[in-house]
């Protein structure tokens, strides 16, 4: 994307999408796993339960399982409760990301990495924007996510990207077309979670694997909620009513003091502070004020 496309604000460019737009607006609220998501792959180990209210992925040594929302968003707040694969999971890779599709594609990930037991999950997160990544950060969880449900949302709109556990922001990536760096923000994506094996790598760089004595593994999924401008037909449509303050929402003096706590104490991996591996220099982002 040429930096001529990026001469108006995000604002203004989303309010002329808007008022270009023909279809009537429309929000999505999920609730309910039948209704919200397919199934896509797994060969009977993904499982919708109690009335669509839980869904399970479940991992053996001979495949993994995973589901996408049925509706594709451009721009949105979506959450999700995840209860991680408990015990030794070491070489597991449980996902709840944002993706479109094609070799140019924008994704907003969130991966968990398993572990030897009582060692510590980590939280690998990286957002691609027409198809480069290498964005990555990696976060230590201050609570056991195998114990109980908690919360993991994104919330992307134009001025930025926020992950969020349990309602503490964990890292920000604003849009900075300014600088040049593209932004996710014309391809619609849908939701998409996994359970899969990628024990080459995972943990510890792949000097652990996965101990299949230990199979099936299986997480948890509750109270999938999107709401978020759906894209039927090629033309998004969004409400500008007061249930999408998300759409101009900022982090304010509380919210950036939470951020930099959880930076500081559990973050374990900063692309923007990996000097050796951008030896030509950080990427742009990284010092736009």
């Amino acid at each position: 994307m040429g930096m001529a496309s990026c001469a108006s604000s995000p604002k203004a460019s989303f309010l002329l999408l808007l008022a270009l737009l023909a279809t009537s607006a429309s929000t999505a609220l999920a609730g309910n796993f039948y209704q919200d998501v397919d199934i896509t792959w797994g060969d009977g180990r993904a499982k919708i339960l109690n009335n669509g209210q839980l869904l399970t992925l479940s991992l053996d040594k001979y495949s993994g399982s995973g589901f996408q929302s049925k509706d594709q968003y451009v721009y949105g707040k979506f959450d999700m409760q995840l209860k991680l694969v408990p015990g030794n999971s070491a070489g597991t890779v449980t996902t709840f990301y944002l993706s479109s599709q094609g070799a140019a594609h924008d994704e907003i990930d969130l991966e968990f990495l398993g572990n030897l037991s009582g060692d510590p999950y980590v939280l690998h997160t990286n957002v691609y924007s027409q198809g480069k990544g290498n964005r990555e950060q990696q976060f230590y969880l201050w609570f056991d996510p195998t114990k109980d449900f908690h919360t993991y949302s994104i919330l992307w709109n134009p001025g930025h990207i926020v992950i969020y556990v349990d309602g503490t922001p964990i890292r920000e990536f604003r849009n900075r077309e300014s600088v040049g760096v593209p932004y996710p923000k014309s391809q619609a994506m849908r939701v998409y979670s996994s359970l899969w094996d990628a024990e080459d790598w995972a943990t510890r760089g792949g000097l652990v694997k996965t101990d299949w004595s230990q199979a099936p593994f299986t997480a948890a999924f509750r109270n999938y909620n999107a709401n978020g401008c759906v894209w039927p037909s090629g033309a998004s449509s969004c409400s500008s009513g007061s249930t999408n303050s998300w759409m101009w929402e900022e982090l304010d003096a509380t919210s950036l003091k939470k951020l930099r706590w959880v930076q500081k104490n559990y973050m374990t991996y900063n692309y923007c502070t990996d000097v050796k591996r951008f030896p030509q220099g950080l990427p742009p982002e990284c010092s736009a004020s």
